[in-house]
């Protein structure tokens, strides 16, 4: 049977593997011949899973909202990531590669951050465990996202500011891939998405998979089965949905639905719809697809959310548009902001902007009465209520 999970050689499909610079090769493979050896130990399952309960918070709930399943007329459970600490499900990522970077003897590390949910997370487990951090983060977004890098900063993260290019994500993630040349040996990079040379795709999807994992317990609770009939979670890089998929990728009757921005429309010109309006290409390591002029050239993706608008995907969700395994739907700023809104005044959960992308498709995507929809709730808006405020007029 064909699997959709990642090969030996960090491959989903044709996308994957590792497009590396020479001088980055012995930082990746040094992680490659290392990580699942490192995650299978039982004494690396017992800290991390301990941390997970103990520290984020985990199990997070799956909650049915019952008054968006009767406005929808399907059954609709939220998967409350925005529950753990820190706001979002970016750290059940940073734990689980930071007890790895430990094992490895590094004693520095560095990330990139476009909203800074993902920095704000690093800094988190680097306080945890007193090791040095450093944060990459583009000009643009320290501007908007004022209360992450204040919180970086808490937490005793230098903050450096991305000042090229775009000023945003990708620019951010180039700063961190030099810095990692010019220090091999004592820094580990922790990449807060499905994106980056083999092994990171596979490993951030492995430590994200506790989403799925706990999603088929809990269905199995409350609905006597583990399967829902769809699991749908908003798409940047995609490490939210790639833990909410993890488990339902080679179970075909799950349907998987991945749902990206469209900013101001696909086709104009304002936007980071991938799925659409990518071509094959490489992106910081990784053969995905990607947003690119005629001649190869990265074109800016936009997006309201500031973590959706990164100009490529993670290669398992570009396989799985390819093969046609995941549904993909883009949605606009328009329609992420008003489902925020709906979600806020039906149910009293404030979501990520990122998460209105996901809670936008039942406007035009109907299920069947007793379908079960599994939404990935993969952040809450805390760091939003500017965009929300200035977007609304509140």
């Amino acid at each position: 049977m064909k699997s959709y999970h990642a090969d030996e050689r960090g491959y989903y499909g044709e996308f994957g593997g590792a497009f590396i610079p020479e001088m980055l090769y012995p930082n990746c493979e040094e992680l490659r011949q290392n990580y699942l050896g490192i995650m299978e130990e039982p004494s690396f399952k017992e800290e991390f899973h301990q941390l997970l309960k103990d520290y984020v918070g985990r199990p997070t709930p799956l909650y049915f909202a019952k008054r968006l399943s009767e406005k929808y007329n399907t059954k609709i459970y939220l998967k409350r990531e925005d529950l753990c600490h820190t706001g979002a499900h970016k750290v059940n990522n940073t734990i689980g590669q930071i007890l790895m970077a430990k094992r490895l003897g590094k004693n520095r590390i560095i990330a990139e951050t476009g909203a800074g949910q993902h920095g704000v997370a690093t800094a988190t487990v680097c306080a945890l465990m007193g090791i040095q951090c450093v944060v990459y983060m583009g000009e643009i977004d320290i501007a908007r996202q004022a209360p992450n890098v204040a919180r970086m900063k808490m937490l005793g993260a230098e903050v450096r500011p991305a000042t090229s290019g775009s000023k945003t994500l990708k620019d951010a993630t180039n700063e961190a891939i030099r810095d990692w040349i010019n220090n091999p040996v004592d820094t580990h990079y922790i990449i807060g998405s499905v994106v980056g040379p083999h092994p990171y795709p596979d490993m951030v999807a492995r430590f994200q998979s506790v989403i799925s994992e706990e999603m088929k317990n809990q269905l199995q609770e409350k609905e006597g089965r583990e399967n829902p009939n769809y699991v749908v979670a908003c798409v940047g890089g995609g490490s939210n949905a790639a833990g909410a998929f993890y488990h339902y990728l080679d179970v075909p009757e799950v349907g998987i639905i991945a749902v990206e921005a469209a900013g101001k429309g696909i086709d104009s010109g304002k936007s980071a719809a991938t799925s659409a309006l990518g071509k094959v290409g490489i992106i910081h390591g990784s053969k995905t697809l990607l947003m690119q002029t005629q001649d190869g050239q990265i074109t800016e993706p936009y997006s309201i959310s500031a973590g959706l608008d990164y100009p490529g995907v993670g290669p398992m969700h570009a396989h799985l548009y390819t093969s046609g395994r995941g549904e993909f739907i883009s949605i606009t700023d328009d329609d992420a902001m008003k489902a925020g809104l709906e979600l806020c005044k039906l149910e009293g959960i404030i979501p990520a902007i990122e998460s209105s992308h996901a809670l936008a498709i039942f406007e035009d995507r109907k299920f069947n009465p007793d379908d079960i929809v599994v939404v990935n709730l993969s952040g809450r808006g805390d760091k939003d209520l500017q965009n929300y405020i200035d977007y609304f007029k509140l």
